[in-house]
């Protein structure tokens, strides 16, 4: 009987760790946070046809009101997030903002967390999907998976991701690849320190500044006044 005990406990014991280990890999572990979203846009409606800026940290530390000054812009980055998660949640944290266009960066998470250069894509080609689905006329802006030093053993595969989106984009108007390759790394082929933070990882305001300077074209033009 003991050992009949001893044995359910521990199978108890397991499951209760497996269900821990699924809602921390499951885009469950943001409900908070995208709850938060919403109890703002309660307080401080938004109206639609702006600039929705999604995806992970990269995106959710641009200071936007900073570097966008006169558009319409809405930051709903959370970080550590994956493309994944932007999908799972995009009938909440997208659909309703019925956004002109989408400056989107993620994907740097997802294989630094051991996916596929291709699953990363097909997540991408899903989101896009659902929100050309309800939204036809909305812009996909996606910048291009960064190069840095923390992660620059997994560049190769990142790259692997940009140029499948580079292809994806030829053939598809309403999507453009935005290369940060081009102003990231260095004459030595090495990303630029200056551009990234002390973890190597994170950008600094050089960062955004040049990130600015490619995505603002792409944009409409501030409101005058």
């Amino acid at each position: 009987m003991r050992a009949l005990v001893t044995t359910l406990l521990a199978l108890t014991l397991l499951s209760g760790f497996v269900a821990a280990e699924e809602v921390e890999n499951s885009p469950a572990r943001w409900e908070k946070t995208i709850a938060g979203f919403e109890a703002k846009d309660r307080e401080e409606p938004v109206a639609p046809g702006g600039v929705l800026f999604l995806g992970s940290s990269s995106i959710r530390m641009w200071e936007l009101g900073k570097w966008f000054p006169g558009l319409p812009v809405l930051n709903r980055g959370f970080g550590g997030s994956e493309i994944s998660d932007s999908l799972y949640y995009v009938d909440r944290i997208v659909l309703p903002y019925k956004p002109s266009a989408i400056v989107f960066y993620a994907g740097d998470n997802d294989i630094a967390r051991d996916k596929s250069p291709e699953t990363v894509t097909e997540d991408f080609k899903k989101l896009a999907t659902k929100v050309w689905e309800h939204l036809p006329e909305t812009r996909i802006l996606f910048i291009g998976i960064k190069p840095s030093t923390a992660r620059w053993n997994l560049y190769p595969e990142m790259k692997k991701v940009n140029e499948a989106i580079r292809a994806m984009a030829q053939s598809e108007p309403r999507l453009v690849l935005v290369d940060v390759e081009s102003v990231m790394l260095g004459e030595d082929g090495l990303p630029r320190q200056e551009f990234l933070q002390k973890d190597g990882l994170h950008m600094t305001d050089a960062g955004y500044a040049a990130w600015t300077k490619l995505v603002s074209p792409l944009l409409p033009a501030p409101a005058a006044g």
